[in-house]
Parts: structure tokens; sequence; C-alpha cells
């Protein structure tokens, strides 16, 4: 079998995945087990693996997303607990006094610790900073949580173009350059792309605005009429009132801080602040295994739904994106590295590279600025940057294209796109703390976030970053 027909395979592949999404014919997790393990039965067929080459494949997928599903089924214990003990009614009281009734004033916040919150270029950890605090004030505001997520993602995407963030690091590597002096090229779009996202969550405001919200606001006639039963929510509150704990609000709060400086401080893995956040918050206010076993059971449907999304995705990267080496092993390849088998996406950016360059030549840059996001939905970040950028260097090369304008608008338009991407890890996790399909995520998100890259683009274009 060519690797053409393979990376057409995997482009058939992504598609199938998409559309059944985009349909909701089914939930993400079987579409990102089955279609894949469609194509590896094809792909051995074929012959391109062996049987058992499928196993090592996904044995490495899960190695890129295993840490992520403890990370996320120990994060939702911990903020579980937390709401259960009362804590973020407290901030959520205190948050609602600061903005009172201003849903503007929500969503500019809601960017402003995004921002912040992705200093550390971390996104599962801006994700767990950010989504517990604001999620209940959106929900109290009657605001959609898919908007929190789409101010999220592009105050995050801006973000990612720090030098110590993965998609700048890996295009300073392809660059052979160090990524500080990748970054200094790409201070003034950074800037510009915080004012923008800034702009863009007083334009979300006001949209949410438009629909009703607000603490008077109702739901959008979209969403139907709510009916109350009066009896469930008194029941609810006599069982939240069981389980608050404010006499030890200052534990807590103290314990959470404690647990996001552990994460933000990344000496361990990411998972394991939560982990020894939840040991000590359910022993302290919870004592005793009766009442402990009850509060994890109460957390544990949603912690299952989103583990079984990230195992389904352990088999869609290992299949597409994992190849084998010189030894054998199953790897994802990095620039320089010989490779015995090159992977599904490796097919798929060989094709691209076969299309462009006939029609699209000279504006390489451009043209590549302006598919990137709709890329970001096929590719992870390192095939993207390891497998895509040196072969869109190499196409620019023939036609006398340097390559840092190639690699400056694939970074800036790519990471735009990181974090609404099925690929990447930590968009699985924020959908779920935010309770969010993410077919919804996709829709409510992807035509903003090609907008705000091609604006970005345009930007460095006026600044002679990237030639036209």
């Amino acid at each position: 079998m060519s690797e053409t027909i393979v990376g057409i395979l995997g482009f058939l592949t992504i598609i199938a995945i998409v559309y059944m999404l985009f349909q909701s014919k089914t939930l993400p997790s079987i579409a990102f087990i089955l279609f894949p393990t469609i194509l590896a039965v094809i792909l051995v067929i074929g012959g391109y693996y062996q049987l058992a080459d499928i196993g090592e494949l996904i044995k490495g997928g899960f190695k890129s997303t295993g840490p992520t599903a403890a990370l996320f089924v120990f994060s939702v214990l911990y903020f579980g607990i937390m709401n259960d003990v009362g804590l973020f009614d407290v901030i959520i009281n205190a948050l609602m006094k600061l903005v009172g009734d201003n849903v503007i004033g929500v969503t500019i916040m809601t960017a402003v610790i995004a921002l912040i919150g992705h200093l550390d270029g971390g996104g599962a950890s801006t994700f767990c900073i950010l989504i517990p605090a604001m999620l209940p004030v959106y929900k109290k505001m009657h605001m959609r949580p898919t908007t929190l997520l789409r101010i999220a993602v592009l105050a995050m995407g801006v973000l990612n173009l720090m030098p110590w963030a993965g998609p700048t690091m890996r295009a300073a590597s392809v660059l052979g350059m160090e990524a500080g002096a990748l970054w200094q090229t790409l201070i003034p779009i950074q800037i510009f792309g915080i004012i923008l996202c800034l702009a863009h969550a007083v334009l979300a405001g006001f949209q949410e605005k438009a629909r009703g919200a607000g603490l008077a606001g109702k739901l959008a006639k979209e969403e139907g009429e709510v009916v109350v039963d009066s009896a469930a929510v008194a029941a609810a509150d006599a069982e939240h009132n069981e389980l608050v704990r404010p006499n030890l609000f200052a534990f807590n709060l103290i314990l959470t801080i404690a647990v996001i400086a552990l994460l933000v401080w990344d000496q361990f893995p990411s998972y394991f602040p939560f982990m020894i956040g939840v040991g000590i918050a359910i022993m302290v206010n919870y004592p005793g295994a009766k009442m402990q076993k009850k509060i994890i059971n109460s957390h544990a449907g949603p912690a299952l739904m989103m583990c079984s999304t990230l195992m389904g995705a352990a088999v869609l990267m290992g299949i597409l994106v994992y190849g084998f080496d010189v030894e054998g092993a199953a790897v994802i390849a990095k620039p320089g590295m010989e490779m015995a088998t090159i992977s599904v996406v490796t097919c798929m950016a060989n094709i691209i590279k076969m299309v462009l360059p006939a029609a699209l030549g000279q504006n390489l840059p451009l043209v590549i600025g302006i598919l990137s996001v709709p890329l970001a939905l096929a590719f992870d970040t390192d095939s993207y940057f390891y497998g895509m950028l040196p072969i869109m260097i190499a196409i620019g090369a023939g036609f006398g294209v340097e390559a840092l304008p190639i690699a400056v608008a694939m970074v800036v338009c790519r990471n735009c796109a990181t974090f609404i991407s099925p690929m990447v890890p930590a968009t699985l996790l924020g959908i779920g703390l935010a309770d969010v399909d993410i077919k919804d995520h996709i829709k409510a998100s992807f035509l903003y976030v090609w907008a705000f890259s091609i604006i970005c683009m345009i930007f460095a274009i006026i600044l002679g970053i990237i030639p036209l």
C-alpha cells in the first residue's frame, strides 16, 4: 500500500469522525475508537502494518493521553469536593459583587484570568484554574459555557506564543534557533492578539446580553422552557447544605491555592497535585469511609464519561500519529529521526506537500496560515510542527521563500486553534470540566478562531513579518 493511499485514508478517517460528531450520530469516545480501528484493519490488510504493530501504536497513543486521563479523574474529584464543601459559593458571591449584573465584565474577567493562568504555557492547568471558578458564574448569569470556552481558547492561543510553550519551542527546534529568538519576532503579534482577544471578550459579552443573560435574565429561547421541580430543588439544596463545610473555608482555600501552585510549578506529573489534594480534602472534610465513598460516587459519572473519551483519543492518536523508528519502537517522528515506517499523519502531510506547490508556491506562508485552523482538527501539535513544518520549509525553499515567515504563519495561526482540536488532550479536559460536547465547542468556536488567526496573520503582513 502506497503512502499516498495511506494519507488519503487518514483524511477520510478524520472526515468521518468529524461528520459523525457534528451529526450527533455517536459519542466522541466511540468515534475515536471505531474509525481509527477500521483504518488500522485496512492498513494491515494492505500490508502497510503488521497486526502486532497496531498494538504497539495504540500503546504509544496511551502514553500521550494517559496522564491527561489521570489528571481529569482527580481534577473532577477535587473540584467536585470543593464545590460540595461550598468553597466556590464564597468565591462566586465575591465575583458577583465585583461584576454585579455586568455580563461584559464577566467575559472580560474570563479573558484576563485565562491570559494570566496560561502564562506557564500549560493548557490543562489553565482550564483547571479558569473553568471551575467561572462556570458557576456563567450558569448563575444564564451565559453559555461554550462562550466561556471560546473566550478561554482564544486567550490561551495568544499566550501559547511564549517561548516556553510547546508550539513555539517545537517550531524553533525545527528552525534550528533559540525559542526566545523566535519569540522576539512574535512579540508584536502577541501584543496585538492580546488586545484582540480582549475585544472579542467584549463582543461575546454583548452577544450574551442580547440573549438575555444577566442575574435577572432568562435562558435563551433556543434552549427551550425549563420546568422547575420545587421539591427536587429543595431536596438538592438540603443535600448540598449537609455537605457544606463553612468552618473549613480557609483550609480549603489554602489547599486549593497549594494544589494550583504545585500544578504551575511543574515539578511533578500534572495529575499528582490533584491526587494529593483529593486525599487531603476528603480526609479533612469528610472523615469516614462511608461518607468518602458517597462523595466519590457522586462525581464518578462525569469522570468516567470523560475518561472514556480520552481513552478513545489514545487509539486515535496512536494509529494516526505514531510510526516506527529503525529500532522498531512506536514513536512520534521528529526532525532528523530516521523512520522505518512513517505515521499516517506524515503521509497526510506529504499529500499536502504534493498538492500545494504547483498552484501556490510564492505565497506559501499566506496559504499555510489560512489552512492552519482547519488542519488543526486533523494534526496534533507534534505532527503539525515536526511533520508539516519541515515539509513546508522544503517546499518554500524551492520557490525562494524563507523558512522564518512560514514558521511564523504556522505558529501564530495554529496556536489560535490549539484548544479546539480533538487531537489535543487538554481540549478534551477543558470540555469535560465545562460539560460541553466537543462538537458544540467546535461549532461555537471554529469560525471565530479562524477569523482571529487570519486577522493576526494580516497584522503580521502589515508589519512585514510575513511577506506578501
